[in-house]
């Protein structure tokens, strides 16, 4: 997958808690296999009306937000099923970063493996960056070499992330990448425990 290091983006507000996968991408769009091209059904049935004209109410079809990467969220952001096109749908829209106060563990599993960083800040910060956003054009860096947050106009904050996901994510490795760095080792051991004698 893509490595993370560091990702500035225009910042887009979702003011919504518990936004589950079904939302995120109807249950009607998982038929595709491939993991592209579900960026066009992202939060379907709130972007489009009837015979699918945009719906202009919903917050990604105003213009000022297009080319959005970065998603601030309420909470329990990706509960409901465990579907990773969800996902999917999200980093194929163009989405590297999404900020909210809790995540749904399956939701937050599923995205480490496919490079998109969630990360958790107090429900203060959230209702802060979602103010921001929606007054004024919200351009966020977030670092994760050393886990920051920063915007032109002011706001700052620091997050924690797992250790290994923080790895995977900065080597842009899911975990059988991080398993195959390891791969002469377990050749070698390999060979060990055929041998009749444990020996190469």
């Amino acid at each position: 997958m893509q490595p993370f290091t560091s990702h500035t983006g225009l910042v887009v507000a979702l003011d919504r808690e518990n936004v589950d996968t079904d939302q995120i991408i109807p249950k009607q769009f998982l038929k595709r296999i491939e993991r592209t091209g579900y960026g066009d059904f992202l939060f379907n049935d709130w972007r489009y009306q009837a015979a699918g004209k945009p719906n202009p109410s919903f917050i990604l079809n105003a213009g000022k937000y297009a080319g959005a990467t970065i998603l601030v969220a309420g909470k329990n952001f990706g509960c409901g099923s465990s579907r990773e096109h969800a996902v999917w749908a999200l980093r194929d829209y163009g989405f590297r970063v999404i900020l909210a106060p809790s995540f749904a563990d399956i939701f937050a599993t599923n995205s480490a493996k496919n490079g998109l960083l969630l990360v958790t800040l107090e429900q203060p910060r959230i209702a802060d960056l979602m103010l921001r956003a929606t007054s004024a054009p919200c351009h966020l860096t977030v670092n994760l070499e050393d886990c920051t947050i920063v915007s032109p106009d002011g706001f700052s904050a620091t997050f924690i992330i797992d250790p290994f996901t923080r790895t995977s994510l900065l080597q842009g490795l899911d975990e059988i990448g991080m398993t195959l760095q390891h791969e002469a080792e377990i050749t070698e051991y390999e060979h060990k425990k055929a041998s009749p004698h444990g020996e190469a």
